[in-house]
């Protein structure tokens, strides 16, 4: 782009733009830098005009991006935080803050870690805005590339990310207690490949840290049913003879799962995952870039306040 391109472009329009190329939609892309859908719509017409492309393109399945539109998306990627670095960073004060913070992680973190993040993150900077998204096989590109902050992960990442250990997690193996044997207080290895399993899908339809430690051992679990979700798993186990493998601290979640003698968990029967299958340490991760940012180090500082409130 030329000085005089450079000249007619409104810089205010490049986080907007930024949104629309990685969300490919009007209204998640207005919500997303709290615009009214109106708003982002004109700041398109806008765009298209800057660039003279149409940038967005309407497909059977949504819009697609433009080639024009794919190569701003990846030279944006890399020269948004370099501009950011261009001015004087300021001290960060939470309840002025009107930040929009991009999490992402599986239901599992959702109901260790977010419950209390969430809640704190809130009422410490109401002004600003939390997006949780679920984990996809695209988190470490969206880390890279921007559009996630932070992640929550239970096995190892990429050497190019920022990785802290949160805490230490144990397996233990959930089954509907009418189809469990009645002395069962642990499962041996031979008794667990016996069974048929429901498996959490994390990654290409294995259970990351369970999985793996099965593969390490040279052995490989009967899947009788695959589901997105741990509660779903753990759901799925009522009153058929399938085990399902989960972090222990799920069970003591307070979403979904159920304390009392006649809830859900008082159909349960739990014993400790063979030893073949190891802890997991879980993680939090960033991108390099945002060791440094005020509001970024806020928000990991909560985090981890968070992991020391739920294991209190």
């Amino acid at each position: 782009m030329r000085v005089t391109h450079i000249e007619r472009l409104d810089l205010n329009l490049l986080i907007p733009l930024v949104a629309l190329l990685e969300e490919r939609n009007v209204s998640r892309a207005a919500g997303r830098v709290h615009l009214s859908q109106p708003a982002m719509s004109r700041t398109l017409r806008r765009l298209r005009e800057t660039f003279h492309d149409e940038l967005l393109v309407r497909g059977p399945s949504g819009y697609r991006l433009t080639p024009c539109a794919e190569r701003l998306r990846q030279q944006l990627a890399v020269l948004l935080p370099q501009i950011a670095d261009l001015f004087p960073r300021e001290e960060f004060s939470p309840g002025k803050a009107t930040e929009s913070f991009q999490l992402t992680g599986t239901d599992y973190a959702a109901s260790v870690i977010g419950e209390t993040l969430f809640r704190d993150v809130m009422q410490r900077s109401p002004n600003s805005r939390l997006h949780y998204r679920s984990w996809h096989e695209g988190v470490f590109d969206d880390l890279h590339r921007g559009a996630v902050d932070l992640a929550f992960f239970g096995s190892e990442p990429p050497a190019s990310l920022r990785a802290e250990p949160l805490f230490t997690e144990e397996f233990v193996c959930v089954m509907d207690r009418e189809h469990a044997p009645a002395d069962r207080t642990a499962f041996d290895l031979a008794g667990y490949l016996r069974a048929v399993h429901v498996v959490v899908d994390i990654s290409q339809g294995r259970q990351g840290v369970v999985d793996e430690s099965l593969r390490r051992a040279g052995v490989e679990r009967t899947v009788g049913l695959t589901v997105p979700y741990h509660y779903a798993a753990l759901r799925a186990v009522a009153g058929t003879a399938l085990v399902a493998t989960l972090p222990k601290r799920l069970l003591h979640a307070g979403a979904g799962a159920g304390t009392g003698t006649s809830g859900p968990r008082a159909a349960l029967h739990v014993v400790p995952a063979p030893d073949v299958v190891g802890t997991m340490t879980y993680l939090m991760l960033w991108h390099p870039r945002l060791d440094n940012d005020p509001a970024q180090r806020w928000l990991r500082q909560q985090a981890r306040a968070a992991v020391r409130d739920s294991t209190s």
